[in-house]
């Protein structure tokens, strides 16, 4: 194989679950010599890892693919390989449709994608990862799939069944991602409340945090935790250890008990509640950040206004709305999409519209405080970053002056927080923190 076909560009798109899954491809193909480039018109090969989850994951997905056949049929590329979450659940229907590309792949074929590209799997590097930009921050997913039977979801078929990962070898990918820079580390799974059940017969997310913790990263933080039968001794080693960030993600999607009960979640709005309460009351310093549904099948609009109630007396520090998709490969497309589609925008854009409100009032609160502060970027003279309650990409940021402090991307900070916005905080730096 000649250097120029050696020469790959990959985008990922999705969710960090799938940036997981590109740096591990990295890894594995750098190690055969593949060079990956930073723009499609630098490289012979365009793989595309594609998200399959929402119509505008697919829509995007597919857009891309487009795009990169465009640039095959102009001579400057010579081979698109496309894989992941699209591929697994319609791989011959993308067959027939575009010809153009030379192979599909789907989530769980990593050693035929190196192939493809002139690369072996090796075993011994299954821990390693190329980690993407930036490089202080990085993701550890303690799973792979899903064992839920959520109405709306097609992970499951997208994914398989659950499979936690084992404990031993997550603390050693833990070590090689500190060994690369990573000072914060986001726990990920489809579902953290069921890590190690299959393996342990029993819920060993909280030994897995202790051992983290131990490991010495300034922040460790827990994204998309089921609400069923969550383990809360980990809000008490959260509160207790001084790196575990005081924030958790945990989805709840509605509640109302028809609708709970119709998307199969095994938990009713008075067991949310008590949760809750019993989370804010172990630790009290706790953010807890959450996503709904808006315009599920059947959703009238008293159902909706129970929804917008119980978002303004829970008052979560981060909530995020999606409109309802249809996903033909999920169990609620048996249902009646019954929901005008432009109905579903509006209701998503009035619970944001109160969020944000909430937002704004809690940020307010902060105005005048010392926090600690993550750098993730420079622009110019200006510092951004994020605290140790808003997670990667989907949170709030912070944004800094310097007040003649050299500070670099990774860097964490004192800052005293001087205004705010809904989704913004703005402040100056205090002092570097070691």
């Amino acid at each position: 194989m000649t250097e120029q076909s050696n020469r790959v560009f990959l985008l990922s798109l999705g969710c960090s679950k799938n940036t997981v899954d590109s740096e591990r491809l990295m890894a594995q193909a750098e190690a055969a010599g593949v060079v990956f480039t930073e723009s499609a018109s630098d490289a012979e090969t365009i793989i595309i890892n594609t998200c399959g989850f929402i119509a505008d994951a697919k829509e995007e997905s597919i857009n891309e693919t487009l795009a990169a056949i465009t640039e095959k049929e102009s001579g400057r590329v010579r081979k698109i390989f496309v894989m992941g979450c699209l591929p697994e659940l319609y791989r011959s229907e993308l067959q027939t449709e575009l010809p153009e590309v030379d192979g599909f792949f789907g989530t769980r074929e990593l050693p035929a994608v190196l192939t493809a590209i002139g690369a072996r799997y090796r075993s011994e590097l299954h821990l390693h990862r190329s980690l993407t930009a930036p490089g202080h921050t990085s993701f550890l997913k303690i799973s792979e799939g899903c064992s839920r039977s959520c109405s709306f979801c097609s992970i499951p078929r997208i994914r398989g069944p659950y499979i936690s990962q084992p404990l031993d070898q997550l603390l050693r990918e833990a070590r090689l991602l500190q060994e690369k820079g990573v000072q914060e580390l986001n726990i990920i799974a489809q579902d953290i409340t069921l890590y190690g059940v299959d393996l342990y017969g029993r819920q060993m997310l909280n030994d897995l945090l202790l051992r983290l913790s131990d490991m010495e990263f300034h922040w460790i933080r827990l994204l998309y935790a089921y609400p069923l039968n969550f383990p809360l001794e980990v809000i008490e080693t959260m509160s207790q250890r001084g790196n575990i960030c005081n924030y958790l993600d945990l989805p709840l999607q509605h509640c109302n008990d028809r609708i709970l009960h119709s998307m199969n979640r095994g938990i009713t709005k008075e067991g949310e509640l008590a949760l809750i309460e019993a989370i804010r009351q172990k630790n009290p310093d706790i953010r807890l950040r959450t996503t709904m549904i808006a315009g599920y099948p059947g959703e009238t609009r008293q159902e909706f206004e129970e929804l917008l109630e119980f978002a303004a007396t829970v008052r979560f520090d981060r909530l995020g709305c999606f409109s309802y998709c249809h996903e033909e490969f999920s169990p609620a497309f048996a249902l009646e999409d019954s929901v005008p589609e432009e109905e579903k925008q509006s209701r998503t854009a009035e619970l944001m519209e109160l969020q944000e409100g909430i937002s704004e009032e809690k940020n307010k609160r902060l105005e005048g405080r010392e926090i600690a502060v993550c750098i993730d970027r420079i622009e110019e003279n200006t510092a951004w970053g994020r605290t140790e309650w808003d997670a990667p990409e989907v949170d709030n940021e912070c944004s800094l002056e310097g007040a003649g402090h050299t500070i670099a991307p990774g860097s964490f900070c004192l800052a005293r927080i001087d205004g705010s916005s809904p989704y913004e905080l703005f402040g100056t730096v205090l002092k570097v923190l070691e």
